[in-house]
């Protein structure tokens, strides 16, 4: 595309990859950008449309299994070379994990883990025969802390970091590449409604980043080659501290906040 990069987000149409969208929008970027609803990416593209940019929008639910080589396959069929690719696509649920019904957490490790990877694995190739790119996986704090009443959330983000991380090692000497792994505490997007975390909806509300700190946060950590960003120095803190107590005490602790 003329010379520029092409950035393909998921999970495009609110919260922290709408903010990412702007930013790249902003910076006169090909925008490739994914979401389940067409229309709000339709609006989005109207909004974000400058001369200096181009965007293409993708509606499609990630969380199909076989949609990320669908979404590939669309992106090949328009001749686009993806070079940097955020996997934001994600949710999370509250609830003790035998209440909760097991289709919908099923549903989540499939968004969370399975399509992240496989999209991954896909837009790799070309990367590695061009050998350049950048990849973002958007995880949480929750990635750092086995968390109770969000058992399955917090494992297919505690996967997000761990692949993040190994990856990234697992391309030194193949190129020009980073993998960055995202890692927000509570930020106001519709997560926590999504989530249904009840009454720490409103500490989200009140007290969480907002998502555009946390995008420019991401963006900066991903330019910069940081492997791993925790938005926010009290959240960044606070998982630092948690390294020092005795993980069965941190579980007690979690158990009883929750």
């Amino acid at each position: 595309m003329n010379g520029k990069n092409t950035v393909l987000i998921t999970g495009a149409s609110s919260g922290i990859g709408y903010e990412l969208a702007k930013i790249y929008a902003a910076n006169g970027q090909h925008l490739i950008l994914v979401a389940r609803n067409k229309s709000r990416l339709e609006e989005i593209k109207e909004e974000l449309h400058t001369p200096e940019n181009s965007i293409d929008i993708v509606a499609i639910d990630l969380s199909a299994p076989h949609s990320p080589k669908e979404l590939y396959e669309e992106v090949k069929q328009r001749q686009l070379y993806v070079n940097i690719l955020i996997n934001n696509a994600g949710y999370g649920m509250t609830g003790n994990f035998v209440d909760m019904d097991i289709t919908q957490q099923l549903n989540m490790i499939q968004l969370n883990i399975v399509s992240l990877t496989h999209l991954t694995h896909l837009f790799l190739q070309d990367m590695v025969k061009n050998k350049h790119g950048k990849i973002l996986n958007v995880g949480s704090v929750a990635s750092f802390i086995s968390t109770p009443s969000m058992s399955v959330y917090a494992a297919t983000k505690a996967f997000v970091l761990s692949f993040s991380e190994s990856l990234g090692s697992e391309l030194q000497g193949k190129g020009n590449f980073v993998v960055t792994a995202l890692c927000p505490g509570p930020t106001k997007t519709n997560f926590a409604k999504v989530a249904n975390v009840g009454k720490l909806e409103k500490y989200f509300n009140q007290y969480g980043t907002s998502a555009a700190r946390v995008a420019e946060a991401g963006y900066r950590a991903l330019e910069n080659g940081q492997p791993v960003v925790i938005p926010g120095k009290r959240f960044s803190a606070a998982i630092r501290l948690t390294r020092f107590l005795p993980r069965r005490l941190l579980q007690n602790l979690l158990a009883r906040n929750t």
